[in-house]
């Protein structure tokens, strides 16, 4: 994570304005106040960009407009805000007088978005994309229309984090490595009441009796005809990270 962290600072060093991606179905998650507190350290420009748009409740993420600005919100599935977002980022290059190319950063958590927000901007797929956190390894510069530039960073956590229950919600350590994968399609469960229960189509008040209830509907099942649960609530976790349990 170190040398992941000195790319970014490499990013906000070079860039002229930084993006901040946030996951809309969890906006005050996935805020990484030590980027904001960098950036904002080198007197550089940070938009708010929050991504998924199209699989969250708007209800849910719409009031953070008052407080993030300046925000815009997208969706790399029907191209919601990209627009938006070009004119911003040429408005802002406009106001700082920048000359020529406009550098931008695309900064935030793993698996926020950033490489399907770029691939979107740029029109072809441009950046490697995985359900999986941690896929880009490296600073990438694209060029997409005539004047931007912009450079994709690795996924970081704030260096005091460790609120693994978090970290597997938002997707920032994969499926695969949750110590407790039950815990946190609890806590998913708590957070996004009825979800999970219309996707599975079960019905329930009791989180563990849901989960094995959903584990027999899929026939994920251990010797002895026991519910599998904790393969199932990875099966779960797999679903959310990949934006299909909406």
């Amino acid at each position: 994570m170190a040398k992941f962290w000195a790319q970014v600072n490499s990013v906000i060093d070079d860039a002229d304005i930084l993006l901040l991606l946030l996951d809309a179905r969890m906006v005050k998650e996935t805020r990484n106040r030590e980027i904001e507190d960098k950036v904002k350290e080198k007197n550089k420009s940070l938009v708010y960009v929050v991504t998924k748009c199209d699989i969250a409740d708007k209800e849910s993420f719409y009031k953070y407009k008052q407080r993030l600005k300046p925000s815009v919100f997208t969706s790399t599935k029907d191209y919601q805000g990209l627009r938006d977002l070009r004119e911003l980022i040429h408005i802002i290059g406009d106001k700082r007088k920048i000359e020529g190319k406009i550098k931008v950063g695309v900064l935030g958590y793993p698996n926020v978005g950033k490489s399907s927000l770029i691939n979107a901007l740029k029109g072809r797929k441009s950046a490697p994309t995985s359900a999986l956190s941690g896929y880009t390894k490296g600073i990438q510069k694209i060029k997409t229309g005539s004047r931007i530039i912009l450079l994709d960073t690795p996924g970081v956590i704030p260096g005091k984090e460790r609120d693994e229950m978090k970290h597997a919600m938002i997707g920032t350590i994969d499926f695969t490595k949750a110590k407790e994968p039950e815990l946190v399609v609890f806590e998913l469960m708590e957070r996004v009441p009825g979800k999970i229960e219309k996707f599975y189509n079960v019905q329930g008040e009791d989180f563990e009796v849901i989960l094995e209830d959903i584990a027999i509907k899929k026939k994920i099942m251990k010797k002895g005809n026991i519910p599998d649960t904790s393969r199932m609530a990875r099966m779960i976790l797999t679903q959310w990270q990949k934006g299909l349990l909406k």
